[in-house]
């Protein structure tokens, strides 16, 4: 879990509205992806969501017992 602390103070991150992030998914996955960025979607200023990269949301989720 220090990892991930030491992770997510080094994350680029962004607020975009809901309507931004329609037109630009493709830009917000491949930041996600590529660069780590946090990018966090807004519905009148308020956070209502996250797209986040792979890494974090794994590490975010309980262990699970495997497969099935």
């Amino acid at each position: 879990m220090k990892m991930l602390a030491r992770t997510l103070t080094r994350m680029e991150t962004e607020e975009m509205s809901v309507a931004d992030a329609r037109k630009q998914f493709a830009d917000i996955l491949n930041h996600a992806a590529v660069r780590g960025r946090i990018t966090y979607i807004t519905n009148r200023g308020r956070r209502i969501a996250a797209v986040v990269p792979v890494p974090i949301a794994e590490a975010a989720e309980p262990a699970q017992g495997g497969p099935g």
